[in-house]
């Protein structure tokens, strides 16, 4: 999967927005959308894996996450082509809530999204390529450039727990081993016990009888 979570925002309020894959990176999206300057410009930042392309016009952002392999070509073709269909709607120019368009243009964002995973259109991938190659504004940088400590631990909180799970799993998956490995220790030693005791009366037998009657003798 190439893209992952696109959105249309104005300012730093989401209109409408749709989420690819299942790992929530809604912290991660509205932190980076209140870095965005509000002069028009067009921007790549980086964080881990992932990078975050956005085109800022006219008081609207259109941003797509995708993963590094996507490269650049198809985000910023998806991105022109999410700001056409965007505009063209009857609702582009209107100042709403948080998510007011989510019902309306929310469908329209998941379809495109759809459409560039499985077959991006390669006329309009063309025409990217010449554009891009002839902008340059579309600069690239790292998130952690932009945030400050409490903004990094707050973008870092779905990772953390993703981390938590995992480690409290091992340490789930390590008890049981101990636990196994105990009783194993135990059955060793319990047998080691019964064979030293066999063999003691073994060694007594031959001197006192089977009985263990020394005295008598």
């Amino acid at each position: 999967m190439s893209l992952i979570h696109a959105l249309v925002a104005q300012g730093s309020t989401i209109l409408a927005e749709h989420q690819a894959g299942k790992r929530d990176f809604s912290q991660a999206t509205q932190t980076i959308l209140s870095k965005i300057p509000p002069n028009n410009s067009k921007l790549t930042y980086v964080w881990e894996q992932y990078l975050f392309h956005y085109i800022s016009e006219g008081g609207f952002t259109y941003l797509v996450m995708a993963d590094d392999s996507a490269g650049r070509r198809m985000p910023f073709t998806f991105l022109g082509e999410l700001q056409r269909k965007f505009l063209s709607s009857p609702s582009a120019s209107d100042s709403s809530p948080p998510h007011a368009l989510q019902s309306t243009f929310g469908p329209v964002i998941a379809q495109l999204v759809y459409a560039y995973n499985t077959s991006p259109p390669t006329d309009d991938l063309s025409r990217a390529q010449s554009e891009l190659a002839q902008v340059k504004d579309i600069m690239v940088q790292n998130v952690e450039q932009i945030l400050s400590r409490g903004e990094r631990i707050e973008l870092l909180v779905d990772k953390t727990d993703s981390m938590a799970s995992q480690a409290t799993a091992f340490r789930r998956g390590a008890r049981t081993v101990r636990r196994q490995m105990w009783w194993k220790n135990k059955r060793v030693l319990g047998l080691g016990v019964l064979v030293a005791l066999v063999i003691l009366w073994m060694i007594v037998a031959q001197f006192c009888g089977a009985a263990l009657r020394c005295g008598a003798n």
